[in-house]
């Protein structure tokens, strides 16, 4: 059934996938509720890091997260009546743990994966921006984000190596 529905705290809790699409909540704090989306990742990849999930367990972890949340974004999305609403940010939590897991567990190689994250999610640049517009449902919520994370962690792997 569709709501069609701007989501709220109620809606939050109204579902186990909306808690997640919609980010833990952080989805529901405006402006920019991808940016808060990105900012939740933070916290969460420290935890998962702290129990050994750092580097490449990070990213291999973020490919059953990515499968989750085409499930996720798809029934948030379908129940808010809008597929690709902007609240939906588990998209952006899976992609900012992919980016996290290849640069150091430092706070300034962090911040530099957070503005190259958020760089890429938001300008968009070819197929990302493609994507975007032309893959559907919870798939196409997942798939433009993670590929926007990609884009990211090349220059970051790139400035690592050079440094």
């Amino acid at each position: 059934m569709t709501i069609s529905r701007k989501p709220d705290r109620a809606f939050l809790f109204a579902h186990p996938a909306h808690f997640l699409a919609l980010g833990f909540g952080s989805g529901l704090i405006m402006p920019a509720p991808g940016t808060w989306g990105t900012l939740a990742a933070l916290p969460l990849a420290w935890l998962l890091c702290q129990v050994g999930l750092g580097g490449l367990a990070l990213a291999w972890l973020a490919l059953p997260l990515f499968v989750l949340g085409v499930w996720l974004c798809d029934v948030t999305g379908r129940a808010l009546g809008e597929p690709d609403c902007g609240n939906i940010v588990w998209d952006e939590i899976v992609a900012m743990l992919l980016v996290l897991a290849f640069v150091p567990q430092t706070p300034l190689w962090w911040l530099l994966a957070f503005v190259a994250f958020r760089f890429f999610d938001i300008v968009k640049p070819w197929p990302i921006g493609w994507l975007d517009k032309h893959v559907h449902g919870g798939l196409g919520v997942m798939l433009d984000d993670v590929v926007a994370a990609l884009f990211a962690t090349l220059p970051l792997v790139f400035a690592l190596y050079i440094l």
